[in-house]
């Protein structure tokens, strides 16, 4: 998973997150930075209130926290939601293929190929892929 200074650019670059069961999130500045949340029919649902997307949680918690609203949170994608959306920009855009290389100081994500190719590197899958992404999130092509 990646880590939430990452996930933070990715949401400032403007990733998308429609909320799902068993997604991965963070609640900044409420002094829970370093709590990690997941979403679970059994704690924590998405809901609307007030016509707006939340997430509620439901019985009990330390913290007495009822709910909070979708915009105020942080999504930590996983490695596997990352290369998905990388995977639906680049189909969207016709671009060539993607490929995971793992190399001994961590991972490269190579998007293209020869020359017109790029490459993205972190010190796991998911860095190299939120990397990657970030790059085309930017307006980045290849």
């Amino acid at each position: 998973m990646i880590d939430l200074d990452l996930a933070r650019q990715l949401k400032a670059a403007g990733l998308a997150w429609e909320p799902a069961e068993h997604d991965f999130f963070a609640i900044p500045g409420r002094d829970m930075d370093g709590k990690i949340f997941i979403i679970s029919e059994f704690t924590a649902l998405v809901q609307n209130l007030q016509g707006q997307p939340a997430i509620t949680f439901h019985g009990s918690s330390e913290w007495a926290l009822d709910f909070v609203m979708v915009v105020e949170t942080i999504w930590l994608p996983t490695e596997e939601q990352l290369r998905e959306q990388i995977e639906r920009y680049l189909d969207a855009a016709r671009a060539p293929e993607l490929a995971l290389v793992r190399r001994e100081s961590g991972y490269e994500c190579v998007v293209g190929q020869g020359s017109g190719g790029r490459s993205f590197y972190g010190q796991q899958a998911a860095d190299a892929y939120a990397t990657t992404l970030l790059y085309l999130l930017g307006g980045g092509t290849v």
